[in-house]
């Protein structure tokens, strides 16, 4: 099946994925005159007197706002927020039928990082949390960071997502071949916004606190190769990773010789099956570039690898976000969280290296098996609640 030429027959049939239903009933005046006025005042009134009854009366206890720049779409790169619409949506789908939350896709037409952060803020009081998207690197930290005094769940998924379900991966991916999870020594790929929360998670410091046990060694490279702490041309993101990373040279082929683990977070076609064949027996790879991956499967398997995952649907071993982000916003929404922490997410990626029994073609469950969002809805109100970042 041709995907491309049926994705767009199916969004010109439904001239886009979302609609609004009303949950309430609007058949006479009685009706009207409870959901809207004279009715609806009372509510403004109680509201009015008490803010944190907004999560009583509207639509705030249960939504989320998905909101790009349309900069940095899927492997598309920037395409503005008009083309990023579409998946804006996509995310929205997902997040009502894995997670039953009411999404709306939000794309703002402009890439200042200060403007992007105020309309974030301006809008923010229909939300009861902000799922930022396809925002590029190195502004997404940023516009991330300055968010967190919101006091609801700010997380921009690109980061965070993809950091839950490749831990989990990789820690499924250790129990079918054998390895030692924090022995191991990983390559990652790709230096934005993925790949540097990947390598923050792997490496387990958060603003250079200690929250786990880390792995026993990580190189992370960009286009111009191993990053340490001698380059001189690192973005302050870079160089913060880099304190952590091993502290090496060389090109992305140099990093392989001997690693366990590769993860790419990059593009397409960029390890050969020479590149495979030179690291530790039995290698994993976890190679995301969409839609096309840094390695096919199957030229990774024929050089060696045991277990091979990529972001598509159509191979075995899927490591996709839409794992990660329903439940970990249903969790926050159920915990009346104040923001998602760090331990929040590792309790959110243990949960999901739990939800199935590992083989080397099925290291992570299907999305579409709803128990394993709410084994990770459960796992972040309990993280939350614990750690106190709750609504009082």
């Amino acid at each position: 099946m041709d995907f491309n030429k049926e994705s767009l027959k199916l969004h010109e049939r439904y001239k886009g994925k979302l609609e609004i239903n009303a949950k309430v009933p609007l058949k006479n005046k009685s009706d009207l005159s409870t959901s809207y006025t004279p009715g609806v005042a009372e509510v403004c009134r109680e509201i009015s007197k008490n803010k944190e009854l907004v999560y009583k009366y509207t639509v705030k206890n249960n939504s989320i706002a998905v909101i790009s720049d349309g900069s940095a779409v899927l492997g598309l790169g920037d395409i503005g927020p008009l083309a990023a619409i579409p998946v804006m949506e996509g995310k929205s789908v997902l997040f009502k039928e894995f997670g039953n939350i009411d999404a709306f896709p939000i794309c703002i037409d402009t890439k200042d990082t200060d403007k992007i952060i105020e309309t974030i803020r301006l809008i923010a009081p229909v939300f009861g949390g902000i799922n930022l998207e396809d925002i590029s690197a190195p502004r997404c930290f940023e516009i991330e960071e300055k968010l967190q005094d919101l006091r609801i769940p700010v997380m921009h998924d690109d980061q965070h997502g993809t950091e839950i379900v490749v831990v989990a991966a990789l820690r499924n991916a250790c129990r079918v071949t054998g390895k030692n999870f924090n022995e191991l020594k990983i390559v990652v790929n790709g230096a934005g916004a993925a790949g540097i929360a990947i390598s923050k998670a792997l490496l387990c410091f958060e603003s250079s606190r200690k929250i786990c046990d880390p792995v026993h060694e990580l190189v992370l490279c960009d286009s111009r190769g191993i990053i340490s702490r001698d380059r001189r041309d690192l973005n302050k993101y870079k160089a913060e990773i880099s304190k952590y990373t091993r502290q090496s040279s060389g090109s992305l082929q140099d990093a392989l010789r001997g690693a366990d683990v590769f993860v790419g977070v990059s593009k397409a076609n960029l390890v050969t099956e020479e590149m495979i064949q030179s690291m530790s027996k039995d290698p994993i790879v976890i190679a995301l570039a969409n839609p096309i991956p840094e390695i096919m499967p199957d030229l990774a398997k024929k050089a060696g690898a045991s277990v091979v995952a990529t972001g598509r649907s159509d191979f075995p071993n899927q490591v996709n976000n839409s794992l990660a982000f329903p439940g970990v916003f249903r969790g926050a929404l159920d915990a009346k969280a104040v923001r998602i922490t760090p331990e929040m997410r590792i309790a959110a990626s243990d949960a999901l290296a739990s939800s199935v029994i590992p083989k080397k073609d099925q290291i992570l469950p299907t999305m579409f098996d709803k128990k394993v969002h709410l084994s990770i809805a459960k796992a972040v109100k309990k993280q939350a609640e614990e750690q106190g970042f709750v609504r009082e």
